[in-house]
């Protein structure tokens, strides 16, 4: 999520312009166009913008490095990185007011409850070094911007508030709140009390296959919605500071967040060097969740994407390997019931007794009202987000995130610091408590990948449920990436992650980390693919990053009667000739899109029983295909009927609907119409902010879900872009100047600004950019420069 500001345009004259007037390929150094002073820097740090707005650092020690780093990210994104870092500390309502006070209370909840200083001890010194660096270089341009108001975002203007200082020690406090999978827990719990826990796997089959079964000791039938408590709190909040649809926006993204890697190895590819692609797939319609920087200091020379307010490189290469990654799949969050004393609601039942919660009492600053008051309870568990006295009932949130050692605030600094293959598991993957596929490829001719994340050690059950809080089936301790798979030079010649169960064959089955892997149709496309070209080459990666090809689409269209009624026939006529890309061009790809819903809708109306169709609100593409291939008693005595009268309403439907929506003529249906990319401030229902950002738009997109092209669909029933690859990068190992990458929509969020929307009509065309590296490179195409001076 993004914002940023180039302070060098703000008018100011105490900063001069950066003025970015070479582009690529103008030849000849620029002259230094700005000097700031840095306090806490050890020697003077040189920032070179290239013509994309990449900054790259160039430091004399590493920990300088980060300070650059810090600062660059402050500079380009600092309304970002503060809302989001208010947010997560439990301080907007001091700048916001009281709408904010109820979630900053919920924030407060979840922040870490344990020793900072002996989790500050327990990171090494030289990491810690750099992330200390890196908080001073984002003060250092809080201090710049407060001391010129001038220079301030202009968010701050328009609401009247001041950035927040940081502090190291907030980036162990924090720990955010996106605990995603209790609410399917919940959802669970409640099919099986209606006796229909098997109509999960309509919404979510378990991948790998697994039996659901109800804990022993849940009273299943008393689990509700309530005891979500404070994780249903919603977006931020529900009024004029935010768009009501945040909280669905941030569900669709934890629903489809996901990502393609691949590494081909040096006998595969064309070159003879290995290459490695990746394309983090993220919500799209706010700001950037990535900011590109390149960091140099003797010791240290990494590029790539990172995460603002996140130190270090997420995604991209050192001088000695390339990095990505995909979300691996780990159950890191159970939901516990716990039974209050009848008499004492402040004690519930645990290891064959009674407990007492621990209190905090904390006070609330609120801007222009009072402070807020707010009881802050913990259970053996953890934090506790419901509690109901009335019906002794309470339930608390055990999640990796809030475990001693598992702050990732220092992951990337010991990635990007790390040499090679063996040091990343010496030395950096123990830092890494999210669910990730790491994927490697180095210099020498290696690739790699490893799962690393934390995995909880539950004493009994699976997860999957919520589970009796009276201590059975409490967590016992983690396991990290040693007790999870890897694959190292495969012989194959290639490995490749889209988030599906890459779990070895023979798995011990008390060793899997998560029922919850994705579908595998990216996946097998983009397997497809590497297997059938033994001389790959980076144009062939930037092509599988853009392919629109649905398998979900092929599947579907071979399925079809040979005729169907009247108002059927014309879909029919359409989709035969169909070869299943969902190119924004294709009038055949927006029926497709239009059918597929219509399908999903009849489906579930059919199978699903009329009191469980608020659970079970959506269908998996491998149900609804296998009961359109072969279907079964649920659709009635006679399936197959059933099926081709469904089928043949829904085509009629299809075809009626896209009539209205693209108008009468089909030859000018296009699919890219109705899948509009659109990007707007996410504070834009502020008439000012409104004023002040105008949304990025203009242009529709191929692919959906399943494409390795992935621009999965916004919800409430629109057809609009929510999320996809809004970072995209393609390396050469070795050869690094040949790399490409693509930042979307831009390094900046200031429309003023010639990075704002720069790489919008790039991206939207598929039109990658170089990603310059080399000191020669970089310099050669240099359009401004700025001095730090210590």
């Amino acid at each position: 999520m993004t914002l940023d500001r180039r302070s060098f345009l703000l008018g100011s004259a105490a900063s001069l312009a950066l003025l970015p007037a070479a582009r690529l390929g103008a030849a000849g150094p620029v002259a230094l166009a700005r000097q700031v002073a840095a306090p806490g820097l050890s020697a003077n740090v040189e920032i070179v913008d290239d013509p994309y707005g990449v900054p790259h650092i160039r430091a004399r020690s590493i920990p300088d490095a980060f300070f650059g780093q810090g600062y660059v990210v402050a500079r380009d994104r600092l309304f970002q990185i503060d809302l989001s870092h208010r947010r997560e500390l439990g301080r907007l309502a001091e700048a916001f007011g009281p709408a904010f006070a109820d979630h900053d209370a919920a924030a407060r909840l979840f922040l870490f409850r344990g020793d900072l200083e002996a989790e500050l001890a327990r990171v090494p010194p030289n990491i810690l070094a750099c992330a200390r660096s890196y908080v001073a270089g984002i003060n250092a341009r809080i201090d710049e911007v407060l001391a010129d108001p001038a220079l301030l975002p202009l968010e701050y203007r328009i609401l009247g508030v001041s950035p927040m200082k940081w502090d190291v020690r907030e980036m162990v406090l924090a720990r955010g709140e996106g605990f995603g999978s209790v609410g399917d827990e919940v959802r669970r719990a409640r099919l099986a009390a209606m006796g229909l826990l098997e109509l999960d796997a309509i919404v979510a089959p378990l991948h790998p296959s697994w039996p659901l079964t109800v804990p022993e000791g849940l009273d299943a039938a008393a689990v509700s919605e309530a005891d979500l408590g404070v994780l249903n709190l919603g977006g931020l909040p529900f009024g004029s500071l935010v768009p009501a649809d945040a909280s669905a926006a941030a569900a669709e993204a934890r629903a489809n967040a996901g990502s393609n890697a691949w590494t081909v190895g040096p006998g595969r590819t064309a070159t003879g060097r290995p290459i490695l692609a990746n394309d983090p797939h993220l919500g799209i319609g706010s700001f950037d969740p990535r900011h590109v920087a390149h960091l140099t200091a003797p010791g240290l020379d990494v590029i790539g994407g990172g995460a603002p307010g996140l130190p270090g490189i997420m995604q991209g290469h050192t001088d000695r390997f390339a990095f990505g990654r995909t979300n691996f799949h780990i159950d890191q969050e159970d939901l516990f019931v716990l039974e209050l004393h009848p008499d004492d609601p402040e004690r519930y039942r645990h290891e064959g007794g009674w407990r007492s919660f621990e209190r905090v009492e904390v006070s609330i600053p609120v801007k222009g009202a009072p402070p807020r008051a707010a009881t802050l309870r913990y259970a053996a568990q953890g934090p506790v987000v419901s509690h109901d006295p009335a019906r002794h009932r309470a339930s608390a949130l055990a999640a990796i995130d809030l475990q001693p050692g598992a702050s990732g605030a220092f992951a990337m600094i010991a990635i990007n610091l790390a040499r090679d293959w063996a040091d990343l598991h010496r030395s950096a993957f123990a830092f890494h408590p999210s669910p990730t596929n790491f994927h490697y490829a180095d210099v020498d001719g290696n690739h790699g990948w490893q799962a690393i994340g934390f995995v909880p050690v539950r004493r009994r059950g699976d997860g999957l449920l919520p589970a009796p809080g009276d201590g059975r089936y409490d967590w016992t301790g983690v396991r990290d990436f040693r007790a999870l798979p890897s694959d190292y030079n495969p012989a194959k010649g290639w490995f490749a992650s889209a988030n599906q169960n890459n779990l070895p064959d023979g798995w011990p089955r008390d060793r899997i980390p998560a029922f919850s892997f994705k579908e595998p149709y990216r996946y097998q496309r983009i397997a497809d693919v590497l297997s059938a070209q033994p001389r790959h080459r980076l144009e062939d990666s930037v092509a599988l990053q853009h392919d629109t090809l649905s398998t979900p689409a092929r599947q579907l269209i071979a399925l079809p009667p040979a005729h169907g009624s009247a108002g059927a026939e014309p879909a029919l006529a359409m989709l035969r000739s169909w070869d299943g890309r969902l190119d924004a061009g294709s009038g055949a790809a927006a029926l497709f899109e239009i059918l597929w819903r219509e399908l999903g809708a009849r489906m579930l109306a059919a199978i699903v029983p009329e009191r469980a169709r608020a659970l079970v609100d959506e269908i998996s593409p491998s149900v609804l295909l296998g009961l359109l291939a072969f279907p079964d008693r649920r659709l009635g005595a006679d399936p197959e009927a059933a099926r081709d009268a469904l089928f043949d309403a829904a085509l009629a439907a299809a075809w009626a609907s896209a009539q209205r929506q693209l108008g009468p003529d089909p030859a000018a249906w296009r699919w890219g119409t109705l899948h509009q990319v659109r990007i707007r401030h996410p504070l834009s229902r502020i008439p000012a902010i409104a004023a002040a950002f105008p949304p990025i738009e203009g242009e529709g997109s191929g692919g959906d879900n399943f494409t390795v092209m992935a621009r999965w669909l916004r919800g409430s029933g629109g057809w609009q872009v929510g999320g996809g690859a809004s970072y995209l990068q393609v390396i050469d190992v070795g050869a690094w100047d040949n790399s490409l990458m693509l930042n979307f929509p831009g390094q900046s969020n200031d429309p003023r600004l010639p990075y704002y929307r720069d790489q919008y009509g790039h991206w939207i065309a598929g039109e990658m950019q170089p990603m310059l590296f080399s000191r020669g490179a970089v310099d050669a195409h240099a359009v401004g420069r700025t001095l730090l001076r210590a």
